[in-house]
């Protein structure tokens, strides 16, 4: 049974074998459901030239945003650039590599990536800047792009639940990028709130088997509202 038990007890051992020019794919969307104290251990490691795929780069102080204030992030492969003022100025000066990316379209590149599956096909893009330098083909009258998988060194996830065994559950919304993200790291780390002994969890309620899971890590979460609307 120790031979299976995934759990660590620091950050530092968690994201044990980052390097420099390492790609990170990072669950979440917005702040809600983000590795938040695995991408600080990264902050603090200051490893730098990353590659970071994720739906955005959090907001400014916050989440992706603070691996931008030391310039830790080469090359940003995401969907949406809105909510962070410091991205946007790198973004304008060169100073990062953006790929902009439509948003099913990068869910499925990871999801590719993580069952094996080298490319493939959508007509999302189709006669827009995102099929630049991308091979087409014709199927069945209608023009599509292939679309490479995206695989990464390290997948940083944020789960609700997980046994010693690796084997996570999500809570509601933060579902978004997680379970795809899990499955697609040669290193997966998940960090969550609580970690509950094995058989604890209904076999059917496990969105990511532990089969995908390296290392498991309690933590404490912030959890942040990305924007507050209220009446007047």
């Amino acid at each position: 049974m120790a031979g299976f038990d995934k759990v660590v007890t620091s950050y530092e051992e968690a994201m044990d074998g980052l390097e420099d020019g390492m790609t990170i794919i990072a669950g979440g969307f917005g702040l809600c459901g983000i590795p938040e104290n695995l991408i600080a251990e990264i902050k603090r490691r200051q490893t730098k030239q990353l590659t970071v795929v994720s739906n955005n780069c959090g907001s400014d102080g916050f989440g992706l945003g603070i691996l931008l204030e030391d310039k830790q992030i080469q090359k940003m492969i995401a969907s949406y650039v809105g909510e962070n003022n410091l991205f946007e100025q790198q973004l304008l000066s060169g100073e990062i590599d953006v790929v902009l990316t439509p948003q099913g379209t990068l869910a499925e590149k990871i999801r590719a990536g993580g069952a094996g599956i080298p490319a493939f096909y959508t007509a999302t893009g189709v006669g827009t800047p995102v099929a630049e330098g991308k091979e087409t083909r014709v199927i069945d009258g209608r023009e599509y792009l292939l679309e490479p998988a995206i695989k990464g060194d390290f997948a940083i996830v944020k789960g609700w639940k997980a046994d010693r065994f690796g084997n996570v559950v999500y809570r509601h919304t933060a579902q978004n990028f997680n379970p795809l993200a899990a499955t697609a790291g040669k290193i997966t780390v998940v960090e969550v709130e609580e970690i509950v002994e094995v058989g604890e969890l209904e076999p059917t309620q496990i969105h990511t088997p532990g089969i995908y899971v390296n290392r498991v890590i309690k933590g404490t979460f912030e959890k942040r509202i990305e924007k507050v609307a209220v009446r007047s």
